[in-house]
């Protein structure tokens, strides 16, 4: 098998390690965060990861997994060389490749000739070559491997691929980038680097687009009448649009979907073509925030100020606890803004938000509430004792952003019922 640097232990650069180095591979993972690296070390895993605590584990005690702040350590025998670092969104909606650009500066000296540096990190066209003039080195080879791995089921996804894209203008570095991965059974697509770093930002943009669709899809059935989970059902069957991503609600966000959305336009921008279909996208999302909260101003003689809201889920989908762009959170902001007393329960997250009250159980959260909104789609949400929920609010209205109760059931108890995309 092979030696493997992984540089950056976040969300990505965490579950590469553990799984490649599940698969046999020696694999040596470093961040300058050194007080995630001691946890790293001790088997505690810093993100909430359906697996990965066991997955960490498992591969620590078998030695073939090892966590460092010290980068030439990382490097210095690897094979390959993955660089999982962030890359946020800028000023003017532009990737910031600065972690990625000071990582390859450093790394370049201590690389061992022919190994391969991959980018693994979301990055905007042209970084292959940025890091190959950053690393300074004419014997490695820099290739493009995007990710493809969804919050709740990266392992999954990992080890199970739709697809493994390789981007790369050396033949070898191909070849060598196949046998990394000649376990897995998903098809490989092998090109050049931009179309590779393409391909990243088109899916994600694709998958807000189908999002944006359906939620526009379910406005439409609010006003005509339509049942819009029947309507986003028949065309899952359709085999040319398929059913996922197709499920109304809050709207889209995440560590992904808006910076990447927002680098693909600020990327149209500079070469001056106007993506103004993309631009759509944005903005249809920006206004299902809005949407949300005029649902319960509907009920509440329109105006939320001083009313106090609950919202259950504030990380941006469930199983995971990324906060980053939540829409739940985007919606507690305009709830804030209206007047509203927010507070707000969700199972991975505690502590202070500015302006929400956190509270350990969705009980204490709604208690003497005018209004809940579920805002993500956690399991305990579905099954919640609502029987018990109502007599302690002020005013039994629920806010269904997910649509994941049954509304006859609710209503029978005693609820106002407001989903999205239906009247049912």
């Amino acid at each position: 098998m092979f030696k493997i640097a992984v540089v950056g232990a976040g969300y990505v650069g965490l579950t590469t390690a553990a799984c490649l180095s599940s698969l046999g591979n020696e694999v040596r993972c470093s961040d300058i965060d050194s007080l995630k690296i001691n946890k790293l070390s001790n088997g505690i895993s810093p993100i909430f990861e359906r697996g990965l605590d066991e997955l960490l584990l498992s591969s620590l005690q078998s030695g073939r997994l090892q966590f460092s702040s010290d980068n030439k350590w990382a490097v210095e025998k690897a094979d390959f060389v993955f660089l999982c670092l962030p890359t946020p969104q800028g000023m003017n909606g532009e990737a910031d490749l600065s972690y990625i650009e000071l990582a390859a500066k450093e790394i370049g000296q201590y690389l061992k000739s022919g190994s391969i540096v991959v980018n693994k990190s979301t990055v905007p066209v042209g970084s292959t070559s940025i890091v190959e003039s950053e690393l300074h080195r004419t014997d490695v080879s820099v290739v493009s491997n995007p990710e493809f791995l969804r919050e709740g089921s990266a392992l999954s996804d990992f080890f199970n691929p739709d697809r493994i894209v390789i981007g790369s203008r050396s033949p070898e570095a191909t070849g060598m980038m196949k046998k990394l991965y000649d376990s897995f059974s998903s098809p490989i697509i092998e090109t050049d680097p931009a179309t590779a770093e393409t391909i990243k930002y088109a899916a994600n943009a694709f998958l807000a687009t189908k999002i944006s669709f359906i939620n526009s899809v379910a406005a439409m059935c609010e006003v005509v009448g339509a049942d819009v989970r029947v309507v986003s059902k028949a065309l899952g069957y359709d085999s040319r649009i398929g059913d996922s991503f197709l499920s109304p609600g809050p709207g889209w966000g995440g560590s992904c979907f808006p910076k990447d959305v927002a680098a693909m336009i600020k990327m149209a921008d500079d070469t001056g073509y106007d993506f103004s279909f993309l631009k759509g996208v944005v903005a249809v999302n920006e206004a299902q925030f809005v949407r949300i909260v005029d649902k319960a101003k509907k009920y509440l003689d329109g105006s939320v100020t001083g009313k106090k809201i609950a919202v259950l889920g504030l990380t941006f989908k469930a199983n995971t606890d990324d906060l980053r762009d939540s829409p739940s959170l985007k919606i507690c902001e305009l709830l804030i803004q209206s007047g509203a007393i927010v507070t707000a329960y969700d199972p991975t997250v505690s502590g202070q938000i500015v302006g929400i009250s956190i509270f350990e159980s969705p009980f204490d959260a709604c208690s003497n509430s005018d209004a809940v909104i579920i805002a993500t789609e956690w399991e305990e949400f579905k099954t919640l004792d609502y029987a018990k929920l109502s007599v302690s609010m002020k005013n039994p209205l629920i806010i269904d952003a997910r649509n994941i109760l049954n509304p006859e059931f609710i209503r029978g108890l005693g609820y106002v019922y407001e989903g999205v995309g239906h009247s049912l």
